[in-house]
């Protein structure tokens, strides 16, 4: 993290101020989109840092998550990127805010996991599938992959709650990111199809809660 230069350290009151000089269009833009999951992934007490890069990051992940320090640091990667447009280039101009707000859950997902000490840990109960004989670059893809499926449905929980309307659109585009990392790390299909309708998570919890639930059921069959 020694390039990330630009650490803001927000706290709510002061998040509005964020579009100022120091930040480009695209890059507010972004923020102000994903502003109601960063707000209230704050009010969860997630210790959570909003970082910026300023040099130019070609083919970067316009948005991810890292870890330093005990912290969450959700790093906007933008400047000099075509991916920063290219990743909603297939979304309707109406609709590319829901999409970043949606992603930034899917990030708030993996904060959630980071910050409760779960990261690349199966829940109590489960047991790594036949973890003596998978070699560690196999155990490693397939944690990430658990943890992409986990963040993802996070994200849709977030949008049942906020943008019922809107469920099926971001769960589409959704599956149009993921249908591109078929057997990947990052293949999160067999979760998305648990989340097909959204009644699955008309219970009244958390996101992170309903997320768990659903994610739980695709360990149990295998996913």
């Amino acid at each position: 993290m020694s390039r990330l230069l630009l650490l803001f350290s927000l706290f709510l009151p002061s998040f509005p101020v964020l579009a100022s000089s120091a930040l480009t269009a695209l890059e507010t833009r972004w923020l102000k989109a994903g502003a109601p999951v960063i707000a209230y992934a704050r009010a969860q007490g997630l210790p959570l840092d909003i970082v910026v890069q300023p040099q130019t990051t070609p083919d970067a992940v316009p948005l991810a998550l890292g870890f330093a320090n005990g912290r969450c640091k959700l790093v906007l990667s933008m400047r000099g990127n075509a991916q920063a447009e290219a990743v909603l280039a297939s979304v309707r101009a109406d609709q590319k805010s829901l999409m970043i707000e949606a992603m930034t859950a899917h990030e708030i997902g993996h904060c959630q996991r980071y910050a409760q000490g779960d990261w690349h840990q199966m829940p109590a109960g489960f047991v790594e599938p036949r973890t003596r004989r998978m070699p560690t670059l196999a155990q490693e893809l397939a944690a990430t992959r658990r943890e992409e499926g986990y963040a993802d449905l996070v994200a849709l929980a977030w949008m049942h709650q906020h943008h019922l309307a809107n469920y099926r659109a971001v769960l589409d585009w959704m599956g149009s990111v993921r249908a591109s990392m078929a057997s990947g790390s990052h293949d999160t299909a067999p979760w998305l199809a648990l989340a097909a309708v959204p009644a699955v998570f008309d219970d009244a919890d958390t996101p992170f809660e309903q997320a768990q639930k659903l994610w739980q059921q695709g360990l149990r069959q295998g996913k």
